[in-house]
């Protein structure tokens, strides 16, 4: 056992190697010194070292020294104290308690390394080389046993033994991990391209990786068969971390998992137990590890408060890798307020919150995250995008240019840049960003296809074509025939001239008032445009497809998820269309239920509004609405809604579905105290009141039960997905349009009249049953393409 007098000279021997200027205190650069090479084979981010440090000065600032920093008696508390091995980091540090200096001032202590170095086994040196951790380093993976080392060596064997073989078979891909320093050990995990690029690929299917499995079970049966639990779970845990540093990310999960057997309610295995099962792709197995971390960190008290926003930080990645937006933002935002200087968490909420169209909170998070870290490129890159978003293109075009100055080689930002020079009608320039990516990125098929497009823009065809084709050799999606179509529509329009042949264009637009209605059942031209634009949001937020039967459901079950979302959409979707359905959601419902801006909303109100939207009869999503307004705190115990409650719910729908009608009606509503109590009968006689309701439902009802309409790509470039709905007959020229074109005012230029008249059908073929059908023209002489 170490006496306290050899202690302290071994705390002697330390202090003076690090105290480089002998003014008797280790300031912050000194103190970082000591930090690293005690931990040889940790490497630690800026951020990591400086909150050491605060903490260290914080703790014994009764043993700072002004500007000189920790006095020796200060970093002889600290292992007193049990923060540090004294005899791990003098060992680690290879001093030895003989005389530091001679009377010549020669070191012997180094001189006598120097002189041995070449003659002591490597293998038995080795573990003096490897990491000491201290305690008040506040290290998250941290080894604590001697035995312990030795796992740790035999695997570091193991792995070099079998990179050797994989290597000589040529088998490894991307084996560039030594240039790289950290493996994301609390560090952002997300979505990137790097991973990619980083990552060494092992092959785990031949004889060698069979091998290395086998001969790695033995280790793991090793530590399982240690003196102690704790010396067990130790050894699993290194195992794990070592594992995880060569990318062998399935294995060292199966050392973490089995450390949380050993010790369920330890916080480190589940946290980096998530972080393997993120990597690999298992992002909802890897939501319930942090889960987990995030419950034993909260119920240890502040021995885990370090990490509790890292913990934050990675559990919302994870639900943003599932689409969960909005709690991804919740969990960014909390790890931001207990650590205020953590700048990643910042960029990710401003992220996050670009993602679902919160654009000024937006630009403020990611204003802050630059603040704290001015050479921080991707959060330079989206914020960007956040004022690209607002309109801000020249600001935008900057914040791009800076993050491709900071990193020449951004994917994002110059891909991101090239769609914002297409937005401008700068196709040349677009072209080239588009280029640039691909020189970074050879395989990025969106940007070769985006090149096409802008080169297209820019007049050169012939170059298109080449690019479109480049584009095909990577990749076969749905996406690329869509643009060789388009190339094929512009080629015919230019063989066939503006239209007609006679460089008369085709279609004239037509003014509203032109638009005469014939029968009570035809629909006008400007409610028949709201009700398509309900239609296409239906489409993106996929509400539609969502049974109004399954709010009535939400509500009886009580609780509300942490992560609904209220979009209604099925689990199976892909993250990047449940994404979009928020966006959707955010921008035309929440923006109007949240006017205070406060992040939260009436959760019966938010209901009743995508009733009407959702799957089911139409009576049956009116007595939902009806049931969810009743559902509400402040109508607890009712069985009838108030008044004034079905009036401003009936001014929301407007408001949101209706903008140009309801925004002015919503000024109204402020201060009516109408309490008397409207029956389901009565409340929907008012929502399908004509002027005051929402009496659009019955045209989205048409929309929504009407048959798909062909329409040609030349007259009708809006509508080059097939439109659903009724057909719109002129009764003087015959001809007919689709809802698109009605609503756009879209006439065959040969068919000039001074007013038009169009009688609505539900279908072709009951137009042509009612004898008014014109079959003279060809199929193309019209903008609906009858």
């Amino acid at each position: 056992m170490t006496t306290r007098g050899s202690r302290s000279e071994k705390v002697k021997r330390i202090f003076q190697q690090f105290d480089t200027n002998r003014d008797g205190g280790l300031n912050r650069e000194e103190m970082s010194a000591l930090v690293v090479a005690v931990n040889p084979r940790v490497k630690f981010s800026d951020e990591q070292i400086s909150a050491i440090l605060d903490e260290v000065f914080r703790t014994y600032g009764e043993f700072i020294d002004g500007e000189k920093g920790l006095t020796f008696d200060g970093l002889l508390r600290t292992y007193d104290d049990g923060a540090g091995d004294v005899d791990r980091d003098f060992d680690a540090l290879g001093l030895e308690l003989k005389p530091l200096e001679d009377k010549n001032g020669i070191s012997q202590a180094s001189e006598e390394a120097a002189s041995s170095s070449s003659v002591v086994d490597e293998r038995i040196m080795e573990p003096h080389k490897k990491q000491r951790t201290a305690a008040w380093a506040a290290s998250n993976h941290g080894i604590v046993f001697d035995d312990t080392w030795k796992l740790v060596d035999d695997l570091e064997i193991l792995i070099k033994r079998l990179k050797s073989k994989q290597l000589k078979d040529g088998k490894i891909k991307n084996d560039n991990s030594d240039v790289f320093s950290d493996a994301g050990w609390s560090r952002e995990l997300g979505p990137s391209t790097e991973l990619s690029e980083k990552r060494v690929i092992w092959d785990e299917t031949g004889p060698d990786y069979a091998a290395f499995v086998k001969e790695l079970g033995v280790l793991r049966s090793r530590a399982d068969r240690a003196r102690s639990r704790a010396e067990a779970f130790d050894g699993q845990m290194a195992i794990g971390r070592v594992l995880y540093e060569h990318y062998l990310f399935q294995e060292a999960l199966v050392s973490f998992k089995r450390a949380c057997e050993l010790t369920p309610f330890d916080v480190k295995p589940h946290f980096r137990a998530g972080n393997c099962l993120y990597v690999l792709g298992k992002h909802s197995e890897a939501k319930g590890e942090f889960l987990l971390a995030l419950e034993a960190a909260e119920a240890g008290g502040n021995q885990w408060a370090y990490l509790l926003p890292q913990i934050h930080v990675n559990l919302g990645i994870a639900l943003e890798a599932e689409g969960m937006v909005l709690s991804a933002c919740e969990h960014y935002r909390e790890a931001a307020i207990l650590c205020p200087t953590h700048f990643r968490a910042l960029k990710l909420l401003g992220s996050a919150l670009f993602g679902v169209c919160e654009y000024k909170a937006a630009v403020k998070a990611l204003e802050e995250a630059i603040y704290m870290k001015n050479d921080y490129a991707d959060a330079h890159c989206d914020l960007a995008s956040a004022l690209h978003a607002m309109g801000d293109d020249e600001n935008a075009i900057k914040e791009f240019q800076k993050a491709i100055d900071l990193k020449p080689g951004h994917v994002d930002a110059l891909y991101n840049l090239g769609g914002l020079y297409m937005d401008m009608g700068r196709y040349q320039r677009a072209s080239e960003m588009y280029t640039r990516v691909l020189g970074v990125w050879p395989n990025h098929w969106r940007a070769q296809l985006n090149k096409a497009v802008s080169l297209l823009g820019a007049g050169e065809t012939d170059e298109a074509k080449k690019a479109l084709k480049e584009a095909l050799k990577m990749t076969n999606r749905v996406e690329l025939h869509d643009a060789i179509s388009h190339l094929k529509q512009l080629q015919k329009r230019k063989l066939r001239g503006n239209g007609n042949g006679n460089n008369e264009a085709a279609f004239i637009t037509v003014e509203p008032a032109k638009f005469k209605t014939v029968g009570e059942k035809t629909t006008l031209r400007p409610e028949l445009a709201i009700a398509l634009d309900i239609r296409t949001f239906q489409r993106i937020t996929r509400l539609n497809r969502c049974d109004v039967e399954l709010i009535k459901k939400e509500m009886s079950e009580g609780d509300v998820p942490v992560s609904y979302s209220g979009s209604g959409v099925p689990k199976n979707q892909y993250p990047e269309t449940f994404v979009g359905a928020v966006k959707a959601i955010n921008q035309k419902i929440l923006s109007v239920l949240d006017e205070s801006e406060t992040g939260r909303v009436d959760l019966g109100m938010f209901f009743a509004v995508i009733a009407p939207l959702c799957g089911g009869a139409a009576d049956k999503r009116k007595q939902i609405a009806y049931e969810s307004l009743l559902w509400r705190p402040v109508n607890e115990g009712n069985t009838q809604i108030k008044k004034s409650d079905a009036l401003r719910y009936i001014k929301l729908l407007r408001a949101i579905y209706i903008p140009s009608h309801g925004i002015s009606e919503m000024l109204e509503i402020h201060g009516e105290t109408d309490n008397s109590l409207v029956s389901i009968s009565e409340f929907v006689t008012m929502f399908d009141d004509q002027e005051w309701g929402f009496s659009i439902m019955s045209i989205l009802l048409k929309l929504e039960n009407g048959i798909g309409v062909d329409t040609d790509v030349m007259f009708a470039p809006r509508a080059v997905i097939q439109s659903s709905g009724p057909v719109f007959k002129e009764m003087k020229s015959h001809f007919s349009l689709c809802s698109q074109c009605y609503c756009e005012g879209k006439v065959p230029s040969s068919c000039k009249l001074e007013e038009y008249s169009f009688k609505e059908y539900a279908s072709e073929s009951e137009a042509v049953k009612d004898k008014c059908l014109w079959f003279g023209g060809s199929k193309g002489s019209s903008p609906g393409g009858s």
